[in-house]
């Protein structure tokens, strides 16, 4: 239960830290923080609580990750649906948090979103279904791949965190204008759920997509990063 609740808090910190940035500081009048300062909200809360509970539960925060890791090897198959029950369950209690923080204010609307993730008319930057599921793939897949590869018992230690934190950084900033960056299904689930309407009917894609570029990070880093038998 100590894994599973760290994946609780670890999840909740995630879309707390990351939603609350987007809904709450980036149109803050003269101040907000933009795309740069949502991205690096998220390459933070990953980076911090790596160091919090990384020992204790491996810091996934995210269902996509967990399967990665799982396909890859490095979980066993008894932790998966609990790590997955987990996080979405941290992700819907953030939200929950990030709403009444954000409606006592005057003037709020979840009309404007909430954080969601999105397609179409409801990209940021007006991208399609097709961009959205390639780059929610790729995004997830190169993922993977640094996690993977920066927890291997070969790489240099005590970095790991550092190396997962900034890619998910580069992966909002290059991810926010075609989706609003899920990469992670208990993210997009944790806001989706409050927003309601067109966000849970795009919802699907935030899961099947992100789950499907973990396996592939997966099965790279396991071609790529095998050990030569001597």
């Amino acid at each position: 239960m100590k894994k599973y609740s760290a994946e609780f808090f670890g999840t909740f910190w995630l879309v707390l830290g990351g939603c609350g940035s987007a809904v709450i500081s980036a149109a803050f009048p003269g101040l907000g923080i933009g795309f740069l300062g949502v991205s690096l909200a998220f390459g933070l809360t990953v980076l911090t609580m790596a160091f919090a509970i990384g020992h204790i539960s491996g810091c996934h925060l995210n269902p996509a990750v967990s399967v990665g890791l799982w396909a890859g090897g490095r979980m066993p198959t008894k932790d998966l649906l609990p790590y997955i029950i987990a996080q979405v369950i941290g992700g819907i209690v953030a939200g929950g948090v990030l709403y009444l923080i954000a409606s006592g204010k005057s003037g709020f609307d979840l009309s404007a979103g909430f954080a969601s993730n999105g397609y179409g008319e409801h990209s940021p930057g007006g991208y399609g279904l097709m961009a959205a599921f390639i780059t929610e793939v790729v995004m997830t897949m190169m993922f993977l791949l640094v996690i993977l590869g920066a927890t291997d018992k070969r790489a240099p230690q005590g970095f790991a965190p550092i190396a997962i934190g900034l890619c998910l950084t580069l992966i909002h900033l290059i991810s926010i204008p075609v989706t609003n960056t899920s990469v992670n299904p208990a993210r997009s689930t944790g806001v989706a759920l409050f927003a309601g309407d067109w966000a849970i009917s795009q919802l699907w894609l935030f899961w099947i997509a992100p789950v499907i570029g973990g396996m592939l990070g997966a099965a790279v880093y396991r071609i790529i990063g095998s050990e030569a038998k001597q």
